[in-house]
């Protein structure tokens, strides 16, 4: 029993991840001794349960139905094994997070960093992500979103104050380029572009006055995936770009960058971290939860 409950593990691991490279590496085990226990468990069962190719691994129709019937009772079991955290006298397990890059840096961070120090047993994996990812199906523990992208079946917690996005672009190209008096007017500029994966193209750049709402597609020379790369780019003098405000203000106020379309800023609702409302809240858990907490406590 006890090895059929492993093998099972290492099935899920598998058609979840879609790979035995990235299987191994997550259960800590190689991917030959990955592969030979799956096969061990097809053979046990009499059935393929998943389909190998060169380039992917997907779960057959029985292994498909295997995960469906068997991925809640595993989870379950993980959940309440990791819940006996609460008898320990320190708290302590692993919180997978998955957050776009400005939330990382500028949110989570801030407030990662003291929490580690007092809670050393906890430990906290964070991914970068634009695809808006489904945390069940990812099996993640909190996802971070701006408050309107969080599903209404979600229990969310605000951790960031609004977010204000500015336009901005460096002295040097607005020495060669009349700065814009209109959002419209951008499509005359060189703009430093986002790609976001989950809209299959350019995002839009919003912006609002007085209520009017109005989105503008800009075109230009560069676009990036995430923001780092965007401000690196307007700091060197490559285009304008939509950024927010915590990672600009201070190029600003040193003269780096200049603000333009300043009644146009858009602001849009904090950042939240949101989790399924059945998951079962660890110590470590609400701990997290707590110290992201906006306003602080």
């Amino acid at each position: 029993m006890r090895r059929d409950f492993n093998d099972l593990i290492a099935f899920l691991t598998v058609a979840r991840e879609g790979s035995f490279t990235r299987a191994a590496a997550q259960l800590g085990v190689s991917q030959s001794a990955l592969s030979h226990t799956v096969r061990n468990l097809e053979a046990r069962l009499g059935i393929r349960l998943l389909t190998r190719t060169t380039r992917s691994v997907a779960p057959t129709e029985a292994g498909l139905r295997l995960m469906q019937t068997v991925a809640p009772h595993v989870d379950g079991i993980e959940a309440e094994l990791a819940a006996l955290g609460e008898f320990r006298d320190k708290p302590a397990g692993t919180i997978r997070i998955t957050t776009a890059e400005h939330a990382a840096n500028c949110v989570l961070w801030p407030k990662l960093k003291p929490f580690l120090a007092t809670y050393p047993d906890i430990k906290v994996e964070l991914t970068i992500d634009y695809g808006l990812s489904d945390i069940v199906a990812e099996r993640y523990d909190l996802g971070v979103r701006l408050g309107d992208q969080v599903a209404k079946d979600m229990i969310a917690v605000r951790i960031s104050d609004d977010l204000r996005m500015l336009v901005v672009g460096a002295p040097a190209y607005f020495a060669g380029h009349p700065a814009p008096a209109t959002p419209h007017e951008l499509v005359r500029h060189n703009c430093i572009n986002l790609r976001l994966p989950t809209h299959g193209g350019l995002y839009a750049w919003e912006f609002d006055k007085d209520g009017e709402a109005l989105n503008v597609r800009v075109d230009g020379q560069l676009t990036f995936n995430s923001t780092t790369p965007r401000l690196r780019a307007a700091l060197d003098g490559m285009g304008v770009a939509l950024l927010p405000a915590d990672m600009v203000q201070e190029h600003i106020d040193a003269g780096r960058l200049t603000q333009v379309l300043a009644d146009w800023s858009p602001t849009f609702p904090g950042y939240h971290v949101y989790y399924p409302s059945r998951r079962h809240a660890s110590p470590a858990f609400s701990l997290l939860v707590d110290a992201l907490r906006w306003p602080a406590k």
